[in-house]
């Protein structure tokens, strides 16, 4: 069955998530996160009490899509667009959350298809509103059924110099740790399987830039404070090989800011990118 764009509106859910103290750590070494960053990668060290990225959100967040009525794709050709998330309060090392999505839309993009899906979240132990997730999937060979293309505006970044940049280094295996925290999408560990798709060699999870990006703007932007660390859009533009370098580049205006990561080529990988926390 085709991409089907009767789907827009329909929700689903809700469905429960819970993840431990375990689940952060290891998210956390998985987005590059090390001994100089202990309050996110322990949870025994003296007089340091465990804190979750925010990032983290990502993992545990999105359920409830009613994927079953977008209709299908060749998961070998679908790519993450875009993606946001949104935090009404810091997550806990551990805890549960119900969660209820809907497809947001679908744009015909001509040589692909575009889905966006929503979905909120609630801490089920308090009942409170925990996070929001927006998921955007670049589905290529599926458009064509005579549908919007969808909004086309970009953000115009300051001419300036940016107000603050960080370099991390990816390791060679960095995707190897990251795909135990759920996504094992073999394009990102399997060369014959990435092959199909178009590439080299296996490439690094959208997700997992992603959240190296996320540290960067949490400690320059935030000092380190999950509570500070409000929401985050961007657009993925171009794949990240295990072992490139990634530097993150912010402007900042007041509370918000607006961010790009490049690799060591100097090609932008994240682009369009919106923060918000609190300065």
């Amino acid at each position: 069955m085709p991409i089907n764009p009767a789907a827009i509106g329909a929700e689903g859910g809700p469905v429960r998530r819970s993840w431990t103290s375990k689940d952060a750590l290891l998210y956390a070494v998985g987005v590059g996160a090390g001994c100089d960053e202990l309050p996110f990668t322990t949870e025994n060290t003296k007089d340091t009490a465990q804190r979750v990225l925010p990032t983290f959100a990502v993992i545990i967040g999105g359920g409830g899509v009613p994927m079953n009525q977008i209709g299908s794709f060749n998961p070998a050709l679908m790519v993450h667009g875009e993606q946001s998330i949104e935090l009404f309060d810091e997550i806990p090392p551990d805890g549960e959350i119900e969660s209820r999505g809907r497809v947001k839309a679908i744009w015909d993009k001509g040589a692909a298809a575009v889905l966006e899906f929503e979905s909120t979240s609630t801490n089920a132990k308090t009942g409170q509103s925990l996070l929001r997730t927006t998921t955007t999937l670049f589905c290529r060979g599926e458009g064509g059924f005579g549908g919007d293309r969808g909004p086309n505006d970009r953000l115009e970044f300051p001419a300036r110099a940016p107000d603050h940049m960080v370099t991390y280094v990816t390791r060679v295996d960095q995707a190897l740790t990251y795909r135990l925290s759920g996504d094992r999408n073999p394009l990102h560990s399997d060369p014959s399987f990435a092959a199909m798709g178009g590439f080299s060699k296996p490439i690094l999870h959208g997700l997992c830039t992603w959240g190296f990006t996320g540290r960067a703007l949490l400690h320059s932007l935030c000092g380190g404070d999950p509570k500070r660390f409000k929401a985050m859009k961007s657009r993925f533009s171009k794949p990240v090989i295990p072992g490139d370098s990634l530097t993150i580049s912010m402007w900042v205006d007041g509370p918000q800011a607006l961010f790009r990561t490049g690799n060591q080529n100097g090609d932008t990988v994240i682009d369009q990118g919106q923060f918000r926390f609190v300065p």
